[in-house]
């Protein structure tokens, strides 16, 4: 545990920073007049780590005089252990980012360790100012029990992010329409077992499959039930403004039995568990699968894709089936804020410098450059408008993992913008975007609570037990070792035996005050 620091008096620091009439007479980002290194712990998405030498990195040095070098080993497989190691030496860089750290931001912040930001922003942060007044959401979000907000999230850009697709070149074969409700989809997945629409003779279809095996238990909305509330798998959800969870609802209980139903009629692949997140070119490549669930950009592309394998494959997006009462409810969307960013560790030096970088990336400038990489090298403007080159959208590489590769489309402090996926997502898939929004099809994410400290401790005493069960149970349920039915009443008590009442109650009363 990292002891409570003394909080510092950073408003006395002097910044080394240019006049600001200066600045705007040139529109020059330099923010110290000497080249200032500073140091930079992120690790993220357990594969990568923050390299000086990236593209962007090197540029945004160029333009504002600073140089965050980094520190976290490029060869470890596990960001959340590199950051607890971190933490618990207490040998902190003068930067911290990554990916699902905003939890951890909250509580050593509180503690100490990183400084909070609120003056800061407010005094040398006019871009970062001014999007947190325009966004009160976000602000709310970002803002630690105790009033302070000690890092700056990414932020997503857009709403639709997955969707519903189907073959439509199978339902074209046996003279189908696209389902509109549950039922119809019952149906179709039905007649895609039992009528082989890939005309090879067998009965090796897979009607339903998805790459990660929550995206089945997505399907529970289909009967008015809920799997999470944000844009991460397993997460609580807001009703009415009371805090609840969706393994604990009595829909559920209907949802689990109609999947279970479907699972034991073989519409679900019956290797959902264990095929994993090759699942997809698998069963599309073999001319095997038939719908799914999945990001709407890198689904669409397999008709390209796999144009010369399957002859004639039509892998297109439809809108969510409705629900017995009529609801069309798409759960997934692009939530408002991300738990994602950088903060300001005690050890910092130079906060005001430190500051006005992260403000930087909130600049015009600074935006184009961490969602598109560097100006001539990577894109240039067309009609206004940041435009990939030839090259980028031209590479056999997908134009995201381009990105990460020089440091852009990163989980650092930074304003996404929508236009950077926009340019390599195809008609297909715009289609469906479009069909998704206008619809309103896409229901709010919720952007998580911030809890005290003894909320928390309430939390990560019960909570991983209780969903370790929830999720065991439901594997159960679904694959038929068990009947949700014969279950329920001892299943609500055993996780009410673990906490989860006591769970809700903490994160409630954390709800309240921060969004009531």
């Amino acid at each position: 545990m990292i002891k409570r620091l003394l909080p510092m008096l950073v408003a006395g620091i002097v910044s080394a920073s240019l006049p600001a009439t200066a600045a705007a007479a040139t529109e020059d980002y330099r923010i110290s007049e000497k080249p200032l290194e500073m140091t930079i712990h992120m690790h993220f998405r357990d594969k990568y780590a923050w390299d000086e030498n990236w593209p962007v990195a090197r540029k945004a040095a160029e333009l504002t005089g600073i140089t965050l070098k980094g520190v976290a080993s490029r060869v470890g497989t596990n960001s959340q252990e590199m950051f607890n190691l971190m933490m618990v030496t207490g040998d902190l860089p003068d930067v911290v980012g990554g990916d699902a750290l905003k939890d951890n931001f909250f509580k050593y912040g509180m503690e100490g360790a990183f400084l909070p930001l609120n003056d800061l922003i407010d005094e040398h942060a006019p871009h970062l100012k001014q999007m947190l007044a325009d966004n009160p959401a976000i602000k709310k979000a970002i803002t630690a029990p105790d009033g302070n907000i000690y890092y700056i999230p990414y932020i997503p850009d857009g709403k639709a992010a997955r969707g519903y697709f189907i073959r439509q070149d199978w339902l074209d074969k046996l003279g189908l329409q696209q389902p509109q409700n549950v039922d119809e989809l019952h149906a179709v997945l039905t007649a895609f077992r039992n009528q082989d629409p890939n005309g090879n003779g067998k009965m090796d279809e897979v009607p339903y499959f998805a790459r990660q095996w929550p995206e089945l238990i997505r399907l529970v909305t289909l009967w008015d039930a809920r799997s999470t509330g944000s844009d991460a798998y397993h997460e609580f959800y807001i009703k009415d403004d009371t805090v609840r969870f969706g393994y604990a609802d009595p829909e559920y209980r209907v949802a689990m039995r109609n999947l279970a139903q479907w699972y034991k009629e073989g519409l679900i692949d019956q290797e959902v568990f264990t095929r994993g997140a090759r699942s997809r070119e698998f069963l599309l490549g073999n001319d095997l699968g038939g719908m799914t669930h999945d990001w709407f950009a890198s689904t669409s592309g397999y008709n390209e894709s796999l144009a010369d394998k399957v002859p004639g494959i039509n892998l297109v997006p439809f809108a969510p089936p409705a629900s017995p009462t009529g609801v069309r409810m798409e759960e997934n969307g692009r939530i408002e804020v991300k738990p994602d960013g950088w903060a300001i560790s005690h050890a910092n030096e130079h906060p005001v410098e430190t500051i006005k970088y992260f403000d930087f990336v909130f600049t015009d400038t600074g935006r184009k450059l961490f969602n598109f990489g560097v100006e001539g090298e990577h894109w240039n403007l067309v009609d206004g408008k940041a435009t990939y080159t030839p090259e980028v959208l031209g590479s056999d590489k997908p134009v995201n993992a381009q990105m990460w590769e020089i440091g852009a489309q990163i989980p650092v402090g930074f304003h996404m913008d929508y236009a950077y996926e926009r340019q390599w997502t195809n008609d297909i898939a715009l289609a469906g975007i479009d069909l998704y929004e206008k619809e309103n099809y896409i229901i709010p994410q919720f952007s998580g609570i911030a809890m005290t400290v003894e909320e928390r401790k309430v939390y990560d005493k019960h909570w991983p037990n209780i969903l370790t069960y929830m999720l065991e149970t439901q594997q159960a349920w679904i694959l038929g070792s068990r009947d949700v039915d014969a279950d329920w009443d001892s299943y609500m008590q055993r996780i009410n035996d673990l906490g989860f009442e006591k769970v809700q109650a903490a994160l409630q009363s954390g709800y309240n005050r921060q969004y009531r």
